[in-house]
């Protein structure tokens, strides 16, 4: 087993560890000597999972000093999936991309045909990652009148584990939303990923 591999499996074990409730939010975890004996590991291989641990958001605290259960991030609510962020956002990525099969079928375009794409990580107000939102849509950004939403749960890749500071393969919300013009045609698509330990889903009064 990889290096990599080693204590990405460790700080999955002790995330495991942590929901069955052997530390609670606010405990501290073992030294890292204490943990490299108990994995028959190197402490350096502790460290780099503590490490991953803090940057998904599991842990806290600071390495020379000890680490903590984190707690839990604060829930919202999501009502409106078309509605303008209220937060700091960062557009990570305005790259273009040729439709894929699924992109066509939700654009109405053919397959292979140039299309933009935009990737938008939406800050709550603490600076925290809670939502990834990706767009594509071909030609000009167009209004709309409407939209659509297919409302779905998949595992996260490793991309998306790395701006929403998750584990991979974390169970997310994926909204499909579809934007449409006034003929219900579409104008724009998008992938929103939301992490399950942060939101709750209450869609209403939707056409």
């Amino acid at each position: 087993m990889s290096a990599e591999a080693r204590y990405r499996r460790i700080a999955a074990d002790i995330h495991a560890r942590i929901r069955a409730g052997e530390w609670a939010p606010g405990d501290p975890l073992p030294s890292r000597s204490t943990m490299a004996a108990q994995y028959g590991v190197h402490e350096q291989t502790v460290r780099l999972a503590y490490v991953l641990l803090r940057q998904t958001g599991i842990l806290d605290g600071e390495q020379r000093r000890g680490v903590y259960v984190a707690h839990a991030p604060a829930m919202r609510t999501l009502t409106d999936p078309d509605a303008s962020w209220p937060f700091g956002a960062e557009t990570t990525d305005t790259t273009s991309c040729r439709a894929t099969d699924d992109l066509a079928a939700r654009l109405s375009v053919p397959v292979g045909v140039s299309l933009h794409r935009e990737i938008v990580e939406c800050m709550d107000p603490g600076g925290r990652s809670a939502m990834l939102v990706t767009s594509w849509w071909r030609g000009r950004r167009q209004p709309h009148a409407s939209f659509v939403v297919e409302v779905g749960v998949q595992p996260i890749d490793e991309a998306e584990a790395r701006s929403l500071g998750m584990l991979v393969d974390a169970a997310a919300y994926r909204l499909v939303r579809t934007r449409l013009d006034a003929a219900g045609r579409p104008t724009e698509t998008a992938d929103l990923v939301l992490p399950m330990d942060r939101w709750l889903i209450r869609l209403s009064g939707m056409a």
